[in-house]
């Protein structure tokens, strides 16, 4: 098993996060036109998810984010799906990419996703933010959520793609004493999260949460990285997790060289996010190790 608190360590090689697990399921043959997204391989096609996780081990990934992000009690009751089984389906997402380890024999950490209430609502309302939910409200949604995936054991909770600092604060206060370590990472743009706070601030929520292991950005631009990451490590003191996008709207994609320079803004936890398959988180491997 990887420890965690070593790869965080000063001077510690960084660990290689897997990419977008949507990108290898559709490279499969599986349809993710669905509100459930890859959580909708969860109840389907599990076996699905085992081969997708397996793909980014081989490329040489060292920590593995569940299928829950777009999961939720909420989502699951539209399909007909109890509670209790709803419940099992998010612990069974830790499961299976734990299957995924044994199966390639690659140690390898797994990290709960945690994704905010706006993938919940399939409309894009992620790279929004401020959905006029109240921290409380917000915090009532992700409790059960985090619970359920609690009991799956996974190594981590990885928070991301969090549009602004309300629900931040939401997700921050429902893992307090949840005995795993968590990442935060924002979604952002401009040096802002997406509902328009500076990243400084947003940063800020995180800097005295014992339980916050590293703090970031993920699904932003692949230019965005190197200064959010310098922002979070100065402003938390905390280690930084990047992973993005695979370069949107005009964006360049990130390039496999790309990840050296986050590495030295201070980045210990590293990968993409949608539009990063395995092909390029093995380029990501080779170039972190030279």
């Amino acid at each position: 098993m990887l420890d965690l608190a070593a790869a965080l360590a000063p001077g510690a090689p960084p660990l290689l996060l897997d990419g977008g697990l949507s990108d290898q399921l559709a490279a499969q043959g599986v349809d993710l036109d669905d509100e459930l997204w890859t959580a909708r391989v969860l109840v389907e096609a599990p076996e699905r998810l085992v081969t997708a996780h397996s793909a980014y081990l081989r490329a040489g990934a060292d920590v593995l984010l569940t299928a829950s992000y777009q999961a939720s009690f909420e989502g699951f009751a539209r399909r007909g799906v109890g509670r209790r089984a709803a419940a099992g389906l998010l612990a069974d997402s830790v499961r299976l990419a734990r299957e995924a380890a044994a199966s390639t024999l690659r140690p390898a950490l797994v990290a709960a996703s945690v994704g905010p209430y706006g993938a919940v609502l399939a409309d894009g309302s992620e790279y929004r933010g401020d959905y006029g939910l109240t921290v409380a409200e917000l915090a009532r949604f992700h409790g059960p959520r985090v619970e359920a995936l609690l009991a799956g054991g996974p190594d981590l909770l990885a928070l991301e793609t969090v549009p602004d600092t309300r629900e931040a604060e939401a997700m921050l206060s429902v893992v307090r004493g949840a005995g795993v370590p968590v990442w935060l990472s924002y979604t952002a743009e401009g040096g802002r999260t997406r509902a328009g706070q500076p990243l400084a601030e947003a940063f800020a929520l995180a800097a005295d949460e014992p339980s916050v292991a590293a703090v970031g950005v993920n699904c932003c631009g692949p230019g965005e990285v190197v200064d959010a990451v310098a922002s979070a490590t100065s402003v938390t003191g905390r280690p930084a997790v990047a992973y993005p996008n695979g370069g949107r709207h005009g964006q360049a994609p990130p390039r496999p060289e790309n990840t050296r320079a986050w590495r030295a803004a201070g980045a210990h936890l590293i990968g993409g996010c949608c539009g990063v398959d395995p092909t390029q988180i093995a380029a990501m491997r080779s170039a972190l190790s030279t």
